[in-house]
C-alpha cells in the first residue's frame, strides 16, 4: 500500500510539531529527520498521483483501435498499404 501526498503531509506536520515542542534535544532531532523524511515521502507520492491523472487523461484521448494504424512514427512519410 502506498501512502497519500496528504497523508505524508500530515505526518511530516506532526513530527515538525513534535520536533519543535519537545524539550529534549534527542527527540527534537529525530522528530527533525522523521519531518525531512515525510517531506520528501510527500514529494514521491505527489509526483505518483500526477502520473496516475495524467495517464488517466492520456488514455482518454488515445486513437481508437482501427485509427491507430494510420498515425506513422515518420509523419513526412505514409504506410504503404494506404494507397
Amino acid at each position: 500500500m502506498q501512502n497519500s501526498s496528504a497523508f505524508c503531509r500530515t505526518q511530516q506536520s506532526n513530527e515538525a510539531q513534535r520536533a519543535a515542542e519537545s524539550p529534549l534535544a534527542n527527540v527534537q532531532a529525530l522528530a527533525t529527520r522523521a519531518a525531512a523524511a515525510w517531506g520528501i515521502e510527500a514529494s514521491s507520492a505527489e509526483r505518483r498521483e500526477e502520473r496516475q491523472v495524467r495517464r488517466q487523461t492520456e488514455g482518454a484521448t488515445l486513437p481508437a483501435v482501427g485509427e491507430e494504424r494510420s498515425l506513422s512514427e515518420n509523419p513526412d512519410r505514409d504506410f504503404a498499404d494506404r494507397f
